[in-house]
């Protein structure tokens, strides 16, 4: 598969000199020539195959039952596919040891043979880093394995967890020549490239968005868009491609309150992009989150390298619906290549439920027509603080009337892995195909993205593509809010258009539980005569976990204290509260800010241990982010046997 066999035709425009590739094998080349991106796939089906639970529960991987297609003498049998086809994804939360074989065309001999764990580190041949890769929580492939017959995934081994093995299929007759892991030199280049393109994110793509030969134009912008105004930024009045779109300074574009609209038009029609600004750019409660290959932030500046082809002409503009000025700067990258047969427009579809719909799972996309899903973003947020059970929702693709994907988890399919566990799906991360938005479990909040380029959903008559917000039945009430980007080779039946401002601000949640015992983090505790444990203890048949801070004496600078760090949504007026196990060892607590009391202090002292209940310690004014609390063990009742101070959970309330 020489990259230069797949230039087919070349082609001068009145503007320019193009060259398009018209024929082009799958596989790698896919991850290389992304101004291929737009071109409707010649695949006849894409799918999928995974561990999902067959029955609709929750048990997707955990205990293995689903885990396998069939048994055979040597192993569990992950996947049987007749080609001619592509392997473009595989995925899994819980690799091991154990021996992963690839057989193609029938062969009784693997031609690839691996342990599980090092298919995504990077040190096995054929399978090189970026395009193998690991990070929140997840482990993923996107190495294009290619079969002409037949290709038979198996694992030597007696269980087998999540996984995900993501393939398309091709018309019989096909030319496809299958995976070899040993590559020849024009192979082996072409993997090197493909690597290349990868590392490149957050970087300048146009090169590679941009069609080969084809020059490309920089359009820049500077200026203030008034209040309640529309301002263009970019217009063309003759056929072409935007490969590149810059927008600046971030600390213009954030905010809460989605106020910023992008707007972009191709050919006549009503708006393809009609947004949040923001939002577009990944951003997630209304600040910057993601620095993907596609889309993302850098420094100060957000971008888009989706191609966007057209036949006419374009127009991108700004509308404000703020109370105030708004000064931008934006850059759009533009090429005189116009859309041609082969290819689709270029959507971006922004849908929010707020709530979702009790039984029913949240709808990223549902539109009807040809063409090809390259992208989501999900913020996800719930309606009770200290909790995200909602994501272990799985996802579901139905394409042409028929359901192709079913995921493992909502974490899964933006190829992270238990979310809630620290150092896994616990934080924003970004790679170059997909990433974690963020997560903070005392704000019911998280969120991912992902790119799809080989493994593209590719669709002839419709698509619905919808993610659970619970593990079973759709009962957790949630705020999903999404970002979809497809070609379509007609406008999308779907709506398009965004809501009302007032339909789309952040709703933050005024009141915030932190969890002291589990990933809430401490900014620090006494360093002198005091001991810092996890513990747990059973009240009237209930375990109850807590931090425990036990002094034997005063710190250097004064009581003994303890200060968790904790982040709330917005800055304003604060009720402090705490949870504590009441007990005969139980201190008195107080809090300080400044090294100045609060309130009064609460004697935490009971003959026996029991729960508190909620109890204020006093009000804060709290800067949105992290703060650091500070709670003091200021003295202890006569009838208390030592200095302690068992926390459960700080609470915090915001004032209106």
């Amino acid at each position: 598969m020489k990259l230069a066999a797949c230039v087919a035709t070349v082609w001068f425009v009145s503007l320019g000199l193009a060259v398009s590739c018209l024929a082009q094998s799958p596989g790698i080349e896919e991850l290389i020539r992304l101004d291929r991106l737009p071109v409707f796939k010649t695949s006849v089906k894409v799918g999928s195959v995974s561990s999902y639970d067959r029955t609709g529960g929750n048990d997707d991987g955990f205990s293995g039952k689903y885990s396998f297609v069939r048994k055979d003498a040597d192993g569990l049998v992950l996947a049987d596919l007749k080609g001619p086809g592509v392997i473009y994804r595989v995925w899994t939360p819980t690799p091991t040891d154990d021996v992963l074989e690839f057989l193609f065309d029938g062969e009784a001999k693997p031609r690839v043979s691996v342990k599980f764990r090092d298919l995504f580190l990077g040190n096995a041949t054929g399978f090189p880093r970026p395009l193998a890769g690991f990070g929140a929580g997840g482990y993923y492939c996107y190495v294009p394995m290619p079969f002409e017959k037949s290709c038979v995934v198996r694992m030597r081994a007696e269980k087998v967890q999540f996984y995900q093995i993501n393939y398309a299929l091709y018309e019989p007759g096909t030319r496809l020549t299958s995976f070899q892991p040993q590559a020849s030199s024009d192979e082996a280049s072409l993997r090197d490239r493909a690597c290349e393109v990868l590392c490149a994110a957050g970087t300048d793509i146009s090169r590679f968005t941009a069609p080969p030969g084809a020059e490309v134009q920089r359009t820049p912008f500077s200026g203030v868009v008034e209040p309640n105004s529309t301002k263009a930024v970019f217009q063309s009045g003759s056929g072409g491609r935007i490969v590149g779109l810059k927008f600046s300074p971030v600390s213009a574009i954030a905010g809460k309150a989605r106020d910023l609209l992008l707007r972009i038009s191709f050919d006549g029609e009503a708006a393809a992009v009609d947004c949040p600004l923001g939002d577009f750019f990944g951003y997630a409660w209304g600040e910057p989150a993601m620095r993907g290959l596609f889309i993302g932030t850098e420094g100060d500046t957000s971008y888009c390298y989706f191609p966007m082809p057209f036949e006419r002409n374009a127009t991108v503009e700004v509308v404000s619906q703020r109370a105030t000025p708004v000064e931008l700067r934006a850059e759009v990258l533009h090429s005189a290549v116009p859309r041609s047969k082969d290819e689709g427009q270029f959507y971006a579809i922004w849908r929010r439920e707020n709530p979702t719909k009790s039984g029913t799972p949240f709808t990223l996309v549902e539109t009807q027509g040809r063409g090809h899903l390259v992208g989501v973003v999900l913020q996800a947020q719930g309606a009770e603080s200290g909790q995200t059970l909602f994501f272990e929702g799985d996802d579901e693709t139905v394409i042409d009337g028929e359901t192709q994907v079913r995921g493992t988890g909502s974490e899964d399919f933006f190829n992270g892995g238990w979310y809630d566990v620290p150092d896994r799906w616990a934080k924003r991360l970004s790679m170059p195909l997909s990433g974690c938005l963020g997560y903070a479990k005392p704000l019911g909040r998280t969120g991912g993205y992902r790119f799809l380029v080989g493994d593209a959903y590719a669709y002839r008559k419709s698509i619905r593509q919808t993610i659970e917000h619970s593990g079973e039945k759709n009962n957790i009430t949630t705020d999903y809010c999404s970002m979809t980007y497809l070609y379509s080779e007609r406008r999308p039946t779907a709506d398009l258009a965004a809501p009302p401002l007032a339909d789309r601000k952040v709703v933050d949640p005024g009141e915030v539980v932190f969890p002291i015992w589990w990933q809430t983090p401490i900014h620090s505790w006494s360093m002198d005569q005091a001991s810092l444990t996890r513990k747990g203890v059973r009240i009237d048949n209930q375990d109850v976990r807590c931090i425990s801070l036990v002094a034997t004496g005063q710190d250097w600078f004064g009581p003994p204290f303890f200060s968790p760090i904790c982040d709330v949504p917005a800055a304003g007026r604060y009720a402090i509260y705490v949870e504590v196990v009441k007990g005969p060892t139980q201190a008195r607590i107080q809090l300080f800010q400044n090294e100045n009391p609060v309130a009064d202090p609460v004697d935490f002292f009971a003959e026996e241990p029991a729960k508190s209940g909620r109890v204020l310690l006093g009000k804060l004014d709290l800067a949105q982010g992290p703060n650091n609390l500070m709670f003091k063990l200021v003295g202890k009742n006569d009838k208390a046997t030592a200095l302690g101070f068992d926390l459960v959970q700080v609470t915090c309330v915001r004032e209106p």
